[in-house]
């Protein structure tokens, strides 16, 4: 039997903290780093005798990323104490949602290569981080509790994803939902996403499911990938040796490349939820909704839609645009001040794209307005320069942020389109290179790019590339 034999089902639980100012139930700070332990109070450290006060912002994202991610609201909803022990956990109890969270039955499309497939969002519900715990300090194992009450949302899918590269494709999207929703900043490398995968595999045609494993905290679009690689091909070995799964939470070693089994899987039941005592029920009036539900901007699908049909962007080129608010931000408001928005968008891909993960830095991080690329692309569509010289043009920008036609006036690097000038030095080169010349009039039509080469290192890359190339075989069918 083999491993195409088999069939991967899996489900997700993304954790995603919100971008709260403070913790769900307290004053204290939501901002990362910070010594340990001086982000937090008696209150997300329980100490006895606490309250909470629910942070009203923490179930206005929620909802905002519900609807979001087209799930109905729950008008009505409570908080639950879920029940376990560790040391990460003070209070020896988590305040989560169970029977009524903030939103369910919802669903997010994402596009494989052979169409678009709907994955189902089960639910949406807040509650509170845990601390964590630091091993190996010398010290034994120790508690930094200032991660304690800041604010999440737990969003589980329906076990939808069929693969490893889906559950990729799906993380990727899920982020850029949240981001558009301002939700949440979605820095992995700071814990704000993670995801929790729960995976099982079964003989293709087999309607029951397997027994699953989750493999808890991941925070990479690559580990999440390569933990369901492994895990996928682990489970199925077992089967063919003839063993059982155990369903157990696991960990991904990225050293080892492996998943570790961490300790026994739990249901439900063994996490004793009971309403919390302590906070009153969230309702949300009609009203609230629709305020919500009008000051979501509009979402990545619809956007790459009216990009394509409005600017007729390729599908490739629409989504690497899309998959982040701010740079689709920077392409809108640059292609209404340009005369081509599909060449703002080429820009934007090949050059914006290549410098900023060059100097390492987020797609907020240009150190220029759109209108200056819209500025750039205006002067190369009007003939000012050519698109060489708009690369050091662009170049200058980058570095110092003046403007596109003070660069072109200051370097000299106005293109030319003098005819008589290009017109007389096209002569010379014909001249001097009678070896691409004979190849073209032979009919091989590559080799004219030769003289256009030389054409364009004589001017230092300032002749018109169209002028040159129709200037060159003009004179070269006057010779045939």
């Amino acid at each position: 039997m083999a491993y195409q034999d088999y069939e991967i089902v899996i489900g997700l639980e993304v954790h995603s903290e919100l971008k709260t100012h403070t913790k769900i139930f307290c004053g204290c700070t939501t901002a990362f780093g910070g010594d340990p332990n001086t982000h937090c109070c008696p209150i997300c450290t329980g100490m006895p005798g606490t309250l909470p006060v629910l942070n009203g912002k923490v179930v206005e994202y929620a909802i905002r990323a519900g609807l979001a991610t087209n799930c109905k609201i729950n008008q009505f909803s409570k908080q639950d104490r879920k029940n376990y022990f560790y040391p990460d956990l003070p209070k020896a109890y988590q305040v989560s949602q169970y029977d009524l969270p903030l939103c369910y039955e919802g669903a997010v499309d994402i596009e494989l290569g052979d169409g678009v497939k709907t994955i189902g969002i089960t639910r949406i519900h807040i509650e509170e981080d845990a601390g964590k715990l630091l091993h190996g300090s010398g010290e034994g194992t120790l508690v930094d509790y200032n991660r304690c009450g800041v604010p999440l949302i737990e969003i589980v899918t329906e076990p939808d994803l069929r693969s490893p590269e889906e559950v990729r494709i799906f993380m990727e999207k899920l982020r850029t939902i949240l981001l558009y929703s301002d939700v949440s900043d979605c820095r992995m490398n700071e814990g704000s996403l993670r995801c929790d995968v729960n995976l099982s595999v079964r003989k293709k045609g087999a309607k029951e499911f397997g027994t699953r494993t989750e493999m808890k905290n991941i925070n990479s679009f690559n580990f999440a990938t390569k933990a369901a690689e492994y895990e996928a091909k682990r489970q199925i070995k077992v089967l063919e040796e003839g063993g059982t799964i155990i369903q157990e939470t696991r960990r991904w070693d990225e050293e080892r490349g492996m998943t570790v089994s961490m300790r026994s899987k739990e249901e439900a039941h063994d996490y004793r939820y009971f309403p919390e005592p302590d906070l009153m029920p969230i309702v949300t009036t009609d009203g609230t909704l629709e305020t919500i539900r009008k000051s979501l901007p509009e979402m990545p699908d619809a956007r790459k839609s009216r990009y394509l049909e409005k600017y007729q962007l390729t599908a490739y080129d629409a989504d690497l645009i899309v998959a982040s608010r701010n740079m689709a931000d920077f392409f809108e408001t640059a292609a209404v001040a340009s005369k081509n928005p599909k060449l703002v968008a080429n820009w934007i891909i090949s050059e914006v794209f290549s410098r900023l993960n060059e100097d390492q830095k987020e797609e907020g991080a240009i150190p220029f307005g759109p209108d200056m690329l819209a500025k750039l692309v205006n002067l190369i569509e009007g003939g000012t320069i050519s698109n060489s010289i708009g690369k050091k043009v662009f170049a200058i920008l980058w570095d110092t942020g003046k403007d596109p036609e003070t660069i072109v006036r200051e370097e000299g690097l106005t293109q030319i389109s003098d005819d008589s000038a290009l017109r007389a030095m096209a002569l010379e080169v014909i001249a001097g290179n009678p070896k691409p010349v004979a190849d073209y009039q032979g009919g091989k039509e590559a080799a004219i790019q030769s003289l256009v080469g030389q054409m364009m290192k004589r001017t230092k890359g300032k002749a018109n590339p169209k002028m040159v190339l129709d200037l060159l075989k003009e004179l070269l069918a006057g010779q045939r």
